[in-house]
């Protein structure tokens, strides 16, 4: 077999996290049951799996690292440390292939010891093999998909249609008190593999921007226009909240930027309810008015006053 690294297509260095995620990405890409035309796509899958049963294993990938191991998983023969008087009778005589009297074992006993204990290891009277169980290996199956729902449908729930990747169409209930980022999991809802569960369905749910209403965690904010008969007067103005509309009294001369606390109107969250913030601006009428300006220009003589005047 190649060089394991080169298999994974990792250098030497690589993590154990860039090792095991080369080899998902790799053996999800080569699947049997995903190439089903491809006539090399079991072999280079078993390539994989073998691959990875080396360096994604840590003591058999630092006994590969030390040359103690080939890429098949077998070990190297290395010589006899020390000397070893078997290798010099070998040598002047041939291996001997059973016990002599008061000596150590024969060339069977070497090869049993060298290849013993291992996954995979030699087979009295048979070749060395190696089985890939398609059951091991951990397919991602799940779907990924992105949900906008309104402010609305977050705080009440709501039952929505999604569309899958796979053009497949569901109809998912929305959670009351669903936040941004939160994702919704659907378990055997994703893709399917022959011979592997179902994957599940990962929907990640966003808050799609409000026509008025502005988030500040689980308070609301809002911008409440107001006549400047309203400003000067005071009087009462309807608000909308998400639920019914209500009524806000507005004290004589408001300025434009003054803000108003409404207790409880804002997003339920953890068992608590947050605030909604009015910010009161005022809106002069469209086009020119000759009797404002009239009036304007009489009241501006007779009470002359500088707002600005603490800018310098």
């Amino acid at each position: 077999m190649r060089d394991p690294y080169e298999v994974l297509g990792v250098p030497r260095g690589a993590s154990a996290a860039a090792i095991k995620s080369a080899y998902r990405k790799l053996a999800k890409k080569h699947h049997p049951d995903s190439n089903k035309s491809d006539p090399k796509a079991a072999d280079r899958f078993s390539e994989l799996n073998s691959a990875n049963e080396i360096i994604g294993d840590e003591d058999k990938r630092k006994q590969f690292d030390r040359g103690e191991i080939d890429a098949d998983g077998k070990p190297r023969f290395q010589g006899f440390p020390g000397g070893d008087p078997r290798a010099r009778g070998a040598a002047r005589g041939g291996f001997r292939t059973s016990a002599g009297p008061g000596g150590g074992g024969g060339f069977e006993d070497i090869l049993n010891s060298m290849f013993s204990g291992g996954r995979g290891g030699a087979r009295p009277g048979g070749a060395t093999s190696f089985e890939f169980d398609p059951g091991g290996i951990a397919l991602d199956l799940d779907l990924n998909v992105a949900m906008a729902v309104s402010l609305e449908e977050s705080v009440k729930g709501e039952e929505k249609r999604v569309r899958l990747p796979t053009g497949k169409e569901l109809n998912v209930r929305i959670p009351a008190g669903v936040v941004a980022g939160q994702v919704i999991r659907l378990k055997g809802q994703g893709e399917t593999a022959p011979g592997h569960p179902p994957g599940d369905l990962l929907i990640t749910v966003s808050i799609a921007p409000h026509a008025f209403f502005k988030l500040d965690g689980n308070d609301l904010r809002v911008e409440l226009p107001i006549t400047l008969y309203e400003a000067v007067l005071g009087g009462k103005v309807r608000v909308p909240t998400l639920g019914n509309a209500v009524e806000l009294s507005i004290p004589k001369n408001t300025s434009s930027g003054r803000t108003f606390r409404l207790k409880g109107k804002g997003l339920p969250k953890a068992g608590t309810v947050g605030d909604l913030f009015v910010t009161t601006r005022i809106m002069l009428p469209d086009g020119n008015d000759t009797e404002l300006e009239a009036l304007m220009q009489k009241w501006r003589d007779g009470h002359p006053y500088n707002p600005r005047s603490d800018l310098g």
